[in-house]
């Protein structure tokens, strides 16, 4: 190099750097008179090349614009300048100018720790021999050629590094950092519909006032064909680059199905170039917890159990089912009901079915119209099937009241229902129309008590008695014109115009006229007790048909009677110790005595004093009776 170009010396347009006097600029290079150019249409390889040509040559770039030329060497960095984009050479540069030796000594090395160049900057000097030191400045282009030389080809920060130079400082400074692949952004569902939010606000009663102990909205539910999820497509990352300008690849983004989250109920369709999932029926939305689908139907499936925290009390519109407890004080209301766990709350039904599948502890379980099942034990609970049967394994200390009760074990409970059906029962208090025992006994200080309902027919028996008397009365009159009939035809001018007359009648006697007009002075002389004779027979007729009418009644009443008492049975096969039964009268007319709150199924079925006398009483044997036997 025949001489030395420093700072503010110029180079003429159309020569070449001396260190690259071997050849021409890079072809993706283009040097004017206004500026340095890369050509936009040239790949960022072939750019990196023909700057590593020209930095290695000897040369560098003077007025270089950093952000141009990173972002067109690695497609990092600012955005290109407004309008510069569309063009077909990107300006970067002033010149291309000569980087001697002398020049390049005076730039420091590099050190470079955790991704980090660290420069210290400081006074520099031109050493001539046989002169003093000449002050010198350090030139941002001959620093990123310096840098580039040095294996720093990517994250120069121009803006420290532009004002350390300005300044003349002494100072240590991190002159360019490596860029980190910057993570894309995986597939995603959002939520596209408000309907599939839970509200756990309190709920507002109609006079205004908020129930806490019941959130607004637990269980969600939808109509068919409502949008409620859309699947976000994946974004991939952005590449970064170590400070030697190799290439960092972000990780891949992760893509997800739809159908990973479409349970039953849903469908996805592809709407406005996105796939949704929406609902193809009108029901509750159901989340799997494991799987993470999403059902719709008409059942509520709940796995979080129900407590203050979780639910609150419940009333729902359709069927309901828990895996988890239902917690103290809660209260669960709808149709058919399924716990699969422990029940401490109160479960009622408004129809259907209440399935309790482990235990009912302390709690209670009502049913309006439908039967009740508890595969466990039922303590200290109560339990009411107006309409219904209820069955059990094990019940201890409860209060149970159906029109029919099926029990495997029952222990100190008091049951009332129309028919009563329990294999082993000890200090029981139980009344029914129908009680089927096959081993009852005391338990501890509890007795083992039965009573027969016998419904009371006092208003059957008076109706059937007015109905005797009536029939008696009637049969009474009639046998009293019978008499006075008698009495009459025994006279015996009438006597003889009765046989003659019928004779008469019969063409068995032919009268001439002297005899016919004797006969009809006869007839003129028994006239009116024949008109009498006449009247009694009406009246007697009359009394025979009410005496028939008021049997019939009597008959229909009687029946009536019958049906009352129906089939009421008791049956013990086997007494293990003190038991006793008694009949317990009762008024059909004010319903199913079962229907008593249980407070007073409790007091009536375990008070002392009875007007019964027993019909069992003692501690071995086997009793049976029936009140069609009685």
């Amino acid at each position: 190099m025949a001489e030395e170009n420093h700072p503010g010396d110029k180079v003429p347009a159309d020569a070449a750097p001396a260190a690259m006097a071997a050849g021409d600029l890079p072809s993706s290079l283009v040097q004017r008179a206004d500026g340095v150019y890369f050509k936009a249409e040239a790949p960022a390889a072939l750019l990196q090349a023909a700057v590593n040509q020209v930095f290695l040559s000897g040369a560098s770039f003077r007025g270089i614009d950093y952000g141009v030329f990173i972002r067109a060497l690695y497609g990092a960095g600012p955005e290109l300048p407004a309008g510069m984009k569309d063009q077909p050479l990107w300006r970067f540069a002033d010149e291309i100018a000569p980087f001697p030796s002398g020049r390049r000594e005076l730039y420091k090395s590099v050190r470079i720790v955790g991704g980090e160049a660290e420069y210290y900057f400081e006074p520099v000097f031109i050493e001539v021999e046989g002169m003093p030191p000449t002050p010198a400045q350090l030139d941002f282009g001959e620093f990123v050629a310096d840098m580039w030389t040095k294996g720093i080809r990517f994250g120069i920060d121009a803006p420290v590094v532009r004002e350390a130079i300005a300044s003349g400082k002494v100072a240590r400074l991190i002159v360019a950092r490596k860029l980190p692949a910057a993570p894309g952004r995986d597939a995603a569902i959002v939520e596209v519909s408000e309907s599939i939010h839970r509200s756990n606000a309190p709920r507002l009663l109609a006079n205004g006032r908020f129930d806490l102990h019941t959130f607004q909205n637990r269980f969600p539910q939808v109509k068919a064909q409502v949008r409620l999820l859309r699947k976000e497509p994946p974004v991939p990352g952005t590449r970064g680059f170590e400070l030697s300008g190799i290439v960092l690849e972000p990780p891949a983004s992760r893509d997800l199905e739809m159908t990973s989250v479409a349970g039953e109920g849903t469908v996805v369709l592809h709407i406005d170039d996105a796939d949704y999932l929406v609902s193809s029926v009108e029901g509750f939305i159901n989340v799997d917890s494991k799987s993470k689908r999403i059902s719709i139907g008409p059942k509520i499936v709940s796995r979080e159990g129900v407590s203050v925290r979780t639910t609150g009390n419940l009333t729902l519109d359709g069927d309901y089912e828990e895996f988890g407890e239902v917690q103290e004080q809660r209260v669960v209301g709808g149709g058919n009901i399924t716990v699969h766990g422990d029940v401490f709350g109160n479960i009622n039904s408004r129809g259907g079915t209440i399935a309790l599948r482990k235990n009912l502890m302390g709690g209670s379980a009502t049913n309006a119209d439908g039967n009740i099942r508890v595969s466990g034990v039922a303590s200290g609970a109560v339990l009411q099937a107006k309409k219904g049967e209820i069955v059990l394994g094990k019940a201890q200390n409860c209060v149970i009241t159906g029109s029919r009760v099926i029990i495997t074990e029952a222990y100190n409970c008091e049951i009332m229902a129309d028919e009563v059906l329990i294999t082993l029962a000890a200090g029981c208090a139980i009344a029914a129309r129908r009680i089927e025992v096959d081993g009852a006994g005391p338990r501890k200080q509890a007795e083992m008590l039965l009573h027969v309902m016998v419904p009371d027919t006092a208003k059957y028996d008076q109706k059937l008695a007015e109905c005797a008397a009536r029939a008696t009365r009637h049969e009474q009159q009639a046998a009293r014109c019978k008499e006075q009939m008698d009495a009459i035809t025994a006279d015996q001018e009438v006597r003889n115009y009765l046989q003659l007359a019928s004779k008469v009648r019969k063409q068995e006697v032919t009268l001439n006229q002297e005899q016919l007009v004797l006969f009809q002075k006869m007839a003129l002389k028994v006239g009116p007790s024949l008109k009498m004779v006449a009247r009694l027979q009406v009246q007697m007729k009359e009394a025979q048909a009410a005496q028939q009418k008021e049997q019939e009644l009597g008959e229909h009443v009687y029946q009536q009677k019958l049906m009352v008492i129906g089939s009421a049975r008791c049956t013990v096969r086997k007494v293990n110790g003190d038991t006793t039964v008694r009949k317990m009268i009762f008024n059909p007319d004010l319903g199913p005595a079962y229907l008593l709150p249980p407070k007073e199924v409790k007091a009536r079925l375990r008070a002392a004093a009875t007007s019964q006398q027993p019909l069992f009483s003692g501690s071995s044997g086997e009793f049976d009776w029936s009140a069609s036997a009685a």
